[in-house]
């Protein structure tokens, strides 16, 4: 049997603002194992990142704070751990590839030098050791002339190599979990290409676990076994990646799909038309008693307006929180 790595369950955190408290996770959870990579997808400020930085013990207090629920890794509950053990598995056991490169890496240091802090940190390897495995993490990751390339500095890498670097520094000390948020971010389709099968084939020798933070549904179809839609702080559908891209239950997972542009001349008739998602991300202070995504929603019910749905089995391994299954039926 699969080793499950990591269990969330009823994650919920809350920030105060100047509007009243902010709930921006509510009841999140999932599991991920060896091997797996999850998907969490969703559009900007729907609490993707807020679970990564839950899981990594980032989130800023003040003004946020964990309200409720359980992160364990590997059985050990990381809500109930001190900040020195989240010290060790920060960058050791669990790793983080952050969004933008260009604000995560140091300007005043060299990347080898920030490769080499994490392996002195977590593994006590001496400087010369530690610079000799900067290097071997960066012909790992594809970086050409890597013994020249390990005494520059961020500035004079391209924004490629950039994150590839962020790729050697979160694998340096070989994680049991590596999430990556956003990793192609303002990359261009080729590198983005490169990026997923780097990754795809580190994982393959390493069989890290992987959780891919996105918005991007063909990023969720070409590197995912399982994706969590969320939206404003709630899975609201999750299951097998190919039950969830060919059967969506949600309405809001079906308006993703759409979104995305095919290259057939002709469209396929099973296949809608591209459209878009309309309105904004409700504020987190005013979602009132409903679903979230009712106002904007295009199979809303009376029920919908005033009743938070709850989640129904609508297959063996697949999921979804709405109230139109009920008026549909669980296959509809």
């Amino acid at each position: 049997m699969t080793e499950t790595v990591l269990e969330v369950e009823n994650l919920q955190v809350e920030f105060k603002t100047r509007n009243g408290i902010a709930r921006v996770l509510n009841d999140v959870g999932f599991s991920v194992q060896r091997g797996q990579t999850l998907g969490i997808v969703g559009e900007s400020g729907c609490g993707k990142s807020m679970t990564a930085l839950s899981i990594m013990g980032l989130v800023p207090t003040p003004p946020g704070r964990i309200a409720g629920g359980q992160i364990r890794y590997l059985g050990e509950d990381l809500l109930a751990a001190s900040e020195s053990r989240m010290r060790d598995l920060r960058g050791n056991e669990v790793s983080m590839i952050f969004q933008e490169p260009m604000t995560s890496l140091n300007p005043v240091f060299t990347v080898g030098e920030q490769i080499a802090e994490s392996v002195r940190l977590h593994e006590g390897l001496n400087k010369r050791d530690a610079r000799d495995r900067a290097v071997e993490m960066l012909k790992a990751v594809g970086i050409p002339a890597a013994e020249r390339r390990v005494r520059e500095y961020p500035h004079q890498l391209s924004g490629g190599m950039r994150q590839r670097v962020m790729i050697a520094m979160a694998l340096a000390c070989r994680p049991s979990i590596l999430i990556a948020d956003e990793p192609t971010t303002a990359l261009d389709v080729t590198v983005q290409a490169q990026i997923f099968d780097l990754l795809k084939e580190l994982q393959e020798s390493t069989q890290t676990a992987i959780i891919m933070i996105t918005h991007d549904m063909g990023a969720v179809a070409e590197m995912t076994e399982r994706v969590l839609v969320m939206y404003a702080g709630r899975v609201v559908e999750d299951g097998l990646t190919t039950e969830i891209l060919t059967n969506p239950k949600h309405p809001y997972t079906k308006g993703l799909i759409s979104c995305v542009p095919h290259l057939e001349a002709e469209p396929k008739p099973e296949r809608p038309p591209l459209t878009e998602i309309p309105g904004v991300v409700p504020s987190l202070t005013e979602l009132g008693t409903g679903c979230p995504f009712a106002p904007r929603c295009n199979e809303v019910l009376p029920k919908c307006r005033s009743d938070m749905p709850v989640t129904e089995q609508t297959g063996p391994d697949h999921r979804a929180a709405c109230w139109a299954l009920d008026a549909k039926g669980a296959a509809a």
